[in-house]
């Protein structure tokens, strides 16, 4: 599978495993500390190649993916779920842990969320599905950002996200439908 977008990942081990995944480029941003050099580099594959954001699940990969978010608009973004990131040992979380389908999945999602959304999810729809302000909303979101693969969020991140991924109102409508059947099994 040959990718034409650069991935933006943390480390070396990362390229070593997105590169048995996928024949692809990838530009290291050596963890947290992303500096102005790197992004430059960023800016220049995007406008040249495009960009595919591919951090670890955990705090310091959305911190990263937002950083360079922030700097470098129109960015395509891969995600895994924290449990297709786990260390075989469980110590830590990272792309160098996942799976060649695992990382596969993800990079195939992120080239086809390219589509435009149709329409844009509302607040008020997070609030009507019982996803913001709800005795369950924190366990529902925390199903739907594994459903949809966009990471769990907080109440308030979470419109952001969906909007962020291009989550469609469809995509989201069957993700919300299953989680609410997994509550009544």
């Amino acid at each position: 599978m040959k990718i034409k977008e650069i991935i933006v990942v943390e480390g070396k081990d990362d390229t070593v495993t997105i590169k048995r995944a996928v024949d692809a480029d990838t530009i290291e941003t050596n963890g947290s500390a992303v500096n102005m050099a790197t992004i430059e580099k960023i800016k220049l594959a995007q406008e040249s190649r495009g960009v595919i954001i591919f951090t670890d699940p955990d705090f310091p990969g959305e911190k990263i993916r937002k950083f360079i978010s922030e700097h470098v608009p129109n960015c395509k973004h891969a995600f895994l779920p924290k449990h297709q990131a786990l260390h075989k040992r469980g110590k830590g979380v990272g792309v160098e842990h996942a799976s060649i389908e695992a990382i596969r999945e993800a990079l195939k999602d992120a080239q086809l969320m390219e589509r435009e959304a149709a329409e844009q999810i509302t607040k008020e729809d997070l609030v009507d599905a019982g996803l913001v302000g709800g005795a369950q909303a924190k366990e529902r979101r925390e199903k739907l950002g594994e459903k949809l693969r966009i990471g769990y969020t907080n109440g308030k991140q979470l419109h952001k996200r969906l909007l962020m991924f291009q989550i469609t109102k469809a995509q989201f409508a069957k993700a919300l439908t299953d989680v609410l059947q997994e509550e009544n099994e």
